[in-house]
């Protein structure tokens, strides 16, 4: 069995990475290590600010935002939102932003639409201070994806 086979297309995947390299690599942080591509993302805490770090995580999605973003065909806007509704939830913890972590997967990739969310999420990214490490995203096929 081949990728095609499952509806994904390598190429378009390909496209759209090249149309992300330069917003995300604009988000590194110098916690941020590694390049574009990996299948994890790494980050190096400071030890010499962080004496006993507690890390803070949050995952969220901006829900019906993203009904009004596909009718306006305007999707940087709900990528810049997702940044900062993650930012916002741990920062009422007291917490940092460090790094945000994303997940892409949609029915039928779209290396626009795939550009325009990763600079809004990058465009929140840079003005929070916080990385963006650029690990290997999914873009998925027509299949549910878990």
């Amino acid at each position: 069995m081949k990728y095609a086979d499952a509806g994904v297309n390598i190429a378009v995947a390909d496209d759209a990475k090249q149309r992300i390299r330069h917003h995300a690599s604009r988000t590194f942080t110098p916690g941020v290590l590694g390049g574009i591509g990996s299948f994890g993302a790494l980050f190096a805490l400071d030890r010499k600010k962080w004496k006993e770090p507690v890390l803070v995580s949050s995952a969220d999605g901006v829900g019906t935002k993203l009904k009004i973003a596909m009718a306006m065909g305007v999707h940087s806007t709900v990528g810049g939102d997702l940044v900062n509704h993650c930012i916002n939830d741990i920062l009422v913890q007291g917490a940092e932003p460090l790094f945000f972590l994303d997940y892409l997967a949609m029915g039928k990739l779209d290396p626009q639409v795939v550009e325009q969310l990763v600079e809004g999420m990058s465009r929140s990214c840079r003005k929070a201070g916080c990385g963006r490490p650029a690990h290997q995203r999914l873009f998925a096929s027509a299949q549910t994806c878990l």
